[in-house]
């Protein structure tokens, strides 16, 4: 049992879902209409009330959360998250209010997952489809053929801030929707050929922005009730006569909603006339339903994140012996090292995998390129925590330790700093080490036992160990190396 929290711009969403056969199953649903993306001040922070009001409902959720037997949770941060100059000081409090660390995804991981959740409704393999799914604060485009994801792009035009651009005042007039629309073609103008008809067989639309302008269509009878241009034209025309937001009274339509539907509305419109969009499909699941998918092969150990480091190290031509090599050793030192969480131990595998590749920009400093790369790449399941992690990871295996200092702090990252760099010390060598070969502690300083017969065989070894003493002697830590006999 999984529980997945999105916390969009527009919304805040709880799902709790159960593995049934090939699906997944929704217990309990949440939703609570934050307006997070309201709550950016002319500066780009998240104001006091806005953040005020999210803690409450993060609070509400764990309480939520707390009444069921879940195997894991994942809680996801879009658009305003990502954006939001204070949010590394709004972070604290709401992963303290809700119980649970939240992730501040990419916008291209948040169209794989929103296809993830898409593809498990639909089910059909060969099915070739475009997704779209229109938020508070980004639009997802999306082309795949079945579970397959081909090209996913993320695009910084959402309902909020169209809504806010075109539509200041609440006053909805045909001039100011028909530049609504124009501006949002423009935004998709050098995406459209990548994402025309030809490329695809149908078309949907995943969000709630897209179902609640479907629902207007059908509950309001507007046209044949399917989601087409020339219905949503009727949908516009009809939101014109209303004339203001505040006086928009559409048949089942929730008040709170009326600045998404018109936002929303302009945004559609201007995707379906610049990609040549005919129809389109509204379906239910979308980004929380791709959350919980993605828990279920974590827990049946088919993660995205080993596909990821697996095309990264293809990509950038890494030796896949050596990086083996150094994964396999240095997450074996980190776990004798007996940390108090060896949540860090996929990370130091991942990132012993990955450590060499920054060779493909230059020899001298590849260490420095890699992090780089690390933090900054499109990886596929990872977060920007995780990339993070990984980057500071990378960085520390090689040369001196006081650019990572700060990070040092931490016993559990100091050990498993420790392990990569002695395992890409023993790979330097060539050696393969047994777990009798090396005895390794680390207190309050470091001690490394180790077979003489084994250093006289390999006298580069005793050359890089001095080294690695005196690297970590910089940063304040005593490093005894003793021979065995």
């Amino acid at each position: 049992m999984f529980a997945a929290v999105d916390l969009g711009s527009n919304s805040f969403r709880l799902h709790i879902g159960q593995h049934d056969g090939d699906a997944i199953r929704i217990l309990k649903s949440a939703r609570d209409p934050i307006r997070l993306a309201a709550g950016l001040d002319a500066q780009g922070n998240l104001t006091p009330e806005a953040s005020a009001r999210a803690l409450q409902c993060l609070a509400r959720f764990r309480v939520l959360i707390e009444a069921y037997d879940l195997d894991a949770v994942r809680v996801v941060a879009t658009n305003t998250l990502r954006i939001a100059q204070n949010a590394a000081t709004f972070l604290p409090a709401a992963e303290k209010a809700l119980g649970y660390p939240i992730e501040i995804i990419s916008g291209e991981e948040e169209g794989r997952l929103i296809y993830m959740g898409v593809a498990s409704s639909l089910g059909s393999a060969s099915e070739r489809r475009l997704v779209i799914d229109i938020g508070g604060g980004s639009t997802e485009l999306i082309l795949g053929q079945g579970a397959t994801i081909e090209r996913v792009e993320s695009f910084t035009i959402g309902t909020f801030r169209q809504c806010q651009t075109f539509f200041p005042d609440g006053r909805i007039d045909s001039v100011a929707f028909d530049a609504a629309i124009l501006s949002a073609r423009s935004r998709f103008e050098d995406a459209a050929l990548t994402y025309q008809p030809k490329n695809w067989q149908r078309a949907y639309g995943s969000s709630g922005t897209m179902r609640a302008i479907s629902d207007a269509i059908v509950k309001n009878g507007l046209g044949d009730g399917t989601l087409s241009f020339h219905n949503l034209s009727a949908l516009k025309a009809r939101l014109i006569e209303f004339g203001h937001i505040s006086r928009i009274g559409l048949v089942g339509m929730k008040p709170d909603r009326a600045s998404v539907m018109v936002g929303g509305l302009a945004i559609l419109m201007g995707v379906m006339q610049e990609l040549g969009i005919k129809q389109m499909i509204p379906i239910e699941a979308g980004l929380r339903m791709g959350v919980l998918w993605d828990l279920q092969l974590r827990a049946t150990k088919r993660d995205r994140r080993e596909e990821s480091v697996q095309s990264f190290m293809l990509r950038f031509h890494a030796d896949a012996p050596r990086a083996n090599n150094v994964a396999r050793m240095a997450q074996s030192l980190f776990i004798s090292l007996k940390p108090a969480s060896e949540a860090l131990a996929p990370y130091l595998y991942w990132s012993g995998l990955l450590h060499e590749v920054g060779v493909a920009i230059s020899q001298s400093g590849y260490h420095k390129h890699g992090a780089y790369l690390m933090q900054n790449a499109d990886l596929p399941g990872f977060t920007t925590r995780e990339q993070r992690t990984m980057g500071a990871l990378i960085l520390a295996h090689k040369g001196n330790l006081r650019k990572v200092s700060e990070v040092l702090a931490d016993a559990d990252f100091s050990k498993a700093v420790l392990a990569f760099r002695l395992a890409v010390v023993f790979m330097h060598s060539r050696l393969e080490m047994d777990a009798e070969d090396v005895k390794l502690r680390m207190r309050n300083k470091i001690e490394l036992e180790i077979r003489g017969t084994w250093m006289d065989a390999h006298p580069t070894v005793a050359f890089w160990l001095e080294r690695e003493r005196e690297a970590w002697a910089e940063v304040g830590t005593e490093f005894s190396i003793k021979r065995n006999t």
